[in-house]
């Protein structure tokens, strides 16, 4: 599996918003230039982690973008699914979808793909954006 420029771009621009969550809504323009990231770019990103819940517009001349979460409440694995989808290095192993290989049953590999997915998947959902932003304060 490998995340694409969208993902990563995604968990860079929901942590710039868990930086400034208390300050109110920060524009999209302000968050692609710190980023640098493209405005139209970052258009498109911000589209399904609003259908998704993870941010809301705000309108008007002090609007722009906020979490819909605390940082504490927002998983880097609900991010990267929501942009980038299942979670998954092989298709036969995607998350509900198990059962439409029809070689799982005699798969010598599908073991090493579960473990794989299950590990990614551990790995990002148990890193918040409250740990990301904590971990610049690091030494």
């Amino acid at each position: 599996m490998k995340i694409t420029a969208k993902g990563e771009y995604g968990v860079r621009a929901m942590a710039t918003l868990a930086l400034e969550y208390r300050a109110g809504p920060i524009p999209l323009r302000e968050i692609a230039r710190r980023e640098g990231i493209s405005h139209q770019f970052l258009e498109q990103i911000f589209l399904p982690l609003r259908r998704a819940g993870l941010i809301t517009s705000v309108r008007g001349a002090k609007g722009g973008y906020v979490l819909a979460k605390a940082p504490e409440e927002i998983k880097i694995g609900d991010i990267v699914r929501t942009l980038e989808g299942p979670i998954a290095p092989v298709e036969c192993v995607v998350e509900g979808k198990e059962e439409s290989c029809k070689r799982s049953s005699a798969c010598l590999t599908r073991g090493i793909w579960e473990r794989l997915r299950d590990t990614v998947s551990a790995v990002l959902d148990d890193i918040t954006l409250a740990d990301v932003i904590t971990s610049i304060d690091a030494p």
